[in-house]
């Protein structure tokens, strides 16, 4: 009942939030110019001959976090194709990049019936894979009344979400019965989504933790180590808003252990690169930002890596980094993917969007976390001045990435069993 009233009224509402919401959307930039048909399930990409399976996931994160599985798959069934489907810009782009061969790229439908409708009959896939816990009725219902196998990979609830499906108990067992299998992060994921209704759930482990390594421009980063040459690197990364002043305040007493340190800064948000390059020379830093094509010359101090898509740069290059988001209540960022690249890996003291994360990776001394920015600091100095520990950091980092790594059989080998029946 639940769905078929909120299918009624988004029919019925959509063309007012279409000339109103999206119509301001497409004026800002956030809809692709050429490709918004897709948004309306109007698609021209044709589908592959063989097998399809379709992958979805909200935004960036959750895209990233297919590609390993993706990359299995494929390998393993020479006959398979994937299509995947997001909603944002940023993630658009990214699988353009990084997607292999049989895999592509289309923008998810707006969730009304029709929409989801045309996107079925277009690409009819053999099989769904749903990334993330945020549910859209239209487009689930849709897949499961085709009886289309409908799957949730890493789902994930916590405690807000419990709480909140819990008053709307209804509503969400209708939309978990649609799923054939609902695979959560954890033990404690399963059991919540057994509570709100799904009638088939199991647990092998989070897909986040099967991260795959960051794509690397060769020539770039040749022109980086040639500009940089032997001098330490510092990666301060994937900061949020006031992070970056209160490292500066300590950032003086790593230089003094090393003249020629450089330190690299990668907000989190790109757009902040202007107000975090001010800030560092307010502070009489030497800055150059990278958005600006200002280069690195021996007298740079502090470097603002203020693009997109070029992480995988920063991690190869330094040995040491920050994962931002952990000096305030924002509550973290994955750092999976410079522990993959023998990065010594050090976190603040709020990290409770990974706390099962970080808690596996501190159980196996593969990260260093700490209370506040002057530990942060303190911490960088211990391994800059102590070239076993650093090493000895670097390679726990890495050997708990490859542990968690075995995660993806787990899930691989529960998806087939499911596919099967």
């Amino acid at each position: 009942m639940f769905i078929r009233t909120y299918k009624f009224l988004i029919s019925l509402l959509f063309p007012l939030i279409k000339v109103t919401y999206i119509r301001k959307r497409r004026r800002i930039g956030k809809e692709h110019p050429t490709r918004f048909n897709e948004r309306l399930g109007i698609y021209t990409y044709p589908r592959p001959e063989g097998k399809l399976l379709w992958f979805h996931g909200a935004s960036v994160g959750e895209a990233i976090s297919m590609l390993p599985l993706i990359d299995k798959l494929l390998k393993e069934d020479e006959q398979l194709f994937i299509m995947v489907t997001t909603g944002t810009l940023t993630s658009a782009e990214i699988m353009a990049k990084r997607l292999p061969e049989r895999a592509f790229h289309q923008f998810v439908p707006f969730d009304v019936p029709r929409y989801a409708k045309r996107l079925l009959n277009h690409f009819k896939p053999d099989a769904v894979l749903w990334f993330e816990s945020e549910f859209w009725p239209s487009l689930i219902s849709e897949t499961a009344a085709r009886k289309i196998p409908l799957i949730l990979v890493n789902g994930r609830v916590s405690d807000r979400s419990f709480a909140k499906w819990k008053k709307f108990g209804f509503a969400a067992k209708e939309i978990l019965q649609c799923f054939t299998l609902c695979l959560g992060q954890s033990e404690q994921d399963k059991e919540r989504l057994q509570i709100l209704g799904a009638p088939k759930t199991a647990c092998v482990g989070n897909i986040k933790y099967a991260g795959m390594k960051l794509p690397v421009d060769e020539e770039k980063l040749k022109v980086l180590q040639n500009a940089i040459g032997n001098r330490p690197i510092f990666l301060i990364s994937s900061t949020h808003y006031n992070e970056e002043e209160q490292l500066a305040e300590y950032l003086p007493q790593l230089k003094q252990l090393m003249e020629n340190l450089l330190v690299i800064v990668v907000p989190r948000h790109p757009n902040r690169g202007d107000e975090v390059t001010a800030m560092f020379r307010e502070r009489k830093f030497n800055t150059v930002q990278r958005s600006k094509a200002e280069n690195i010359e021996n007298k740079t101090e502090v470097y603002v890596a203020d693009t997109i898509g070029e992480m995988g740069l920063w991690y190869q290059l330094a040995p040491v980094t920050f994962v931002g988001g952990s000096l305030i209540a924002h509550g973290g960022q994955n750092f999976i993917e410079p522990a993959k690249d023998h990065n010594a890996i050090i976190l603040g003291p709020h990290m409770h969007n990974f706390t099962d994360m970080t808690e596996r990776a501190q159980n196996y001394q593969a990260v260093i976390k700490v209370d506040n920015a002057k530990e942060v600091i303190e911490a960088a100095e211990r391994l800059f001045a102590n070239p076993n520990l650093m090493q000895l950091a670097q390679q726990k980092a890495y050997d708990w990435t490859q542990k968690e790594a075995q995660v993806l059989d787990g899930i691989a080998a529960a998806l087939k069993e499911e596919l099967k029946r």
